[in-house]
């Protein structure tokens, strides 16, 4: 399947069907015309308002039909979104707004009434000029003049500013092409076999790199229907799947778990004929899970934000196997590299490196970081990964969460794979801390199914026979919840930051 347009304001025309519904929005049913009505609306109302070519706007709102609008409506402009986590501070938001060089800022009503401020401070505080999403500006947007227009130029341009979840360090903005997010759209399309008649639900936050190409673009793409969810709420979720007939499911691990437990009470989803899981790593108990309970064989991809993100995925129509992010998209080069880059054979454990059109073109305003994560004209992932003799590729874990105890090499998520099989565990996050006699030891943070008790003593008691001595943890933490982002990634950064300040 082909994309016709060379601009992602225009990603819906490419197989426009005017009476056919677009978006499923609470009670609203939108069609493709309505849709082009309202984002010719929003990308006029802008251009009106100044915005040009280059300019950077920030998107802070939940989801909503109102965020694919001023998404599409800013990019026809030839400027640049910025979408935000709507959870953030004021001052992460200045944060974003300096790093960016944002000229305006897009917030929901009930957005900037939970920070507390007026549209005139926040203003100020960010050096910004700001529209609040409420009846009053949608009336006055509706008003603007329909003139379809599009000022980009050449695919090459930056659509989008998409920043890093900063789970390791400050957040940076991946400059992404209008070339680079429609490459993705394809591949992904090509991927999972997506077809026009397939209803998607987008229940990830449409901030998200994840929701952005995979719940908004490649719907609008394939000329199908996406039904757009506030927020992740069970009952709201199952509802919808059922009522709606949807038959795409985007999700990461935590969602799947719902949906388990969904299945142990006799709920089905007939018409679900897909799910790709992503995010995160996803169990192999959570996909065997799925199978029997669900009858649903999860499809478990991989991709970050620098890739657009889709890099890689089990195929929906052949051999999918359980632990692997499967193989390489079309037009997606892979490699397993060593320290030097050189290609490793198959079965070593190397950094994961990824070249291909949907691969950023660097960070903004960061050229140190740009080199290093795209040297040799490679982008590096910063995963360990290894691949098999069918080109099937596994990843071991990330660089940076490595743990290395007494100059042995332990991949936390190994651990958790086998935590996750204990009939007690719920969920689990492993990670290392500095020991001053094997330089790092392991922790691991569990928590318990519902109603289930146990005791370190235990849960270090089942892994003897199940682990080598150096994995095994010297400590079990329970918890009641993990911190998790906004997808449900956990932040092992926190858990780290709050073992340290216990050392102090």
């Amino acid at each position: 399947m082909e994309i016709n347009v060379s601009s992602v304001g225009q990603i819906y025309k490419n197989n426009f069907s005017p009476e056919k519904t677009a978006i499923f929005f609470k009670e609203k049913s939108i069609t493709y015309e309505e849709l082009d009505h309202h984002v010719l609306s929003f990308s006029n109302f802008l251009k009106e308002k100044g915005v040009k070519k280059g300019d950077k706007i920030i998107l802070n709102a939940s989801n909503s039909p109102e965020f694919l609008y001023t998404y599409l409506g800013t990019v026809r402009n030839g400027a640049v979104i910025v979408p935000i986590n709507p959870s953030f501070t004021i001052e992460e938001m200045k944060f974003i707004a300096a790093d960016s060089d944002a000229n305006f800022l897009f917030i929901q009503e009930a957005i900037l009434t939970k920070n507390g401020v007026s549209a005139d401070v926040l203003s100020k505080e960010l050096g910004v000029t700001v529209f609040v999403i409420n009846d009053a500006l949608l009336a006055e947007i509706e008003k603007a003049p329909k003139v379809d227009f599009d000022f980009v130029t050449d695919e090459n341009d930056i659509s989008t500013f998409l920043y890093t979840s900063g789970t390791t360090g400050v957040p940076k903005a991946a400059m992404l092409t209008h070339k680079n997010l429609l490459s993705n759209t394809r591949q992904c399309t090509i991927g999972v076999g997506t077809k026009p008649e397939d209803i998607f639900m987008c229940v990830l936050p449409m901030f998200h790199v994840f929701a952005f190409t995979a719940c908004q673009l490649m719907p609008l793409f394939l000329g199908a229907t996406v039904d757009i969810v506030e927020l992740f709420t069970p009952k709201v979720v199952i509802n919808n799947l059922l009522e709606r007939n949807i038959s795409i499911f985007m999700g990461v691990p935590a969602m799947y778990m719902v949906l388990i437990e969904a299945g142990k009470n006799n709920i089905s989803f007939p018409k679900l004929r897909l799910a790709v899981s992503g995010g995160a790593a996803l169990p192999v108990e959570v996909y065997h899970q799925a199978k029997s309970t669900i009858h649903l064989p999860i499809i478990e991809g991989y991709g970050l934000t620098e890739s657009s993100p889709g890099a890689a995925f089990n195929p929906y129509d052949g051999v999918q196997k359980p632990g692997s992010i499967g193989l390489p998209l079309i037009d997606m080069e892979t490699r397993i590299a060593g320290p030097n880059d050189e290609e490793l054979p198959v079965g070593e454990v190397g950094e994961l490196l990824l070249r291909g059109p949907n691969v950023m073109l660097g960070y903004y305003k960061r050229p140190e970081d740009t080199a290093t994560a795209l040297k040799n004209g490679w982008l590096h992932t910063g995963d360990l990964a290894k691949v098999d003799e069918e080109g099937y590729i596994y990843i071991v874990d990330r660089i940076k969460d490595m743990v290395i105890v007494s100059g042995l090499n332990v991949y936390p998520r190994e651990i958790e794979e086998v935590l996750h099989q204990h009939d007690k565990i719920k969920d689990v996050a492993v990670i290392g801390v500095a020991d001053r006699l094997r330089g790092e030891t392991v922790v691991a943070y569990v928590i318990l199914k519902d109603g289930e008790t146990a005791d370190q003593k235990e849960i270090l008691g089942w892994l003897e026979t199940r682990l080598a001595v150096y994995k095994r943890p010297k400590r079990v933490v329970f918890m009641d919840e993990l911190p998790r982002n906004n997808t449900g990634k956990i932040l092992k950064r926190v858990l780290k930051e709050s073992v340290e300040k216990k050392n102090q």
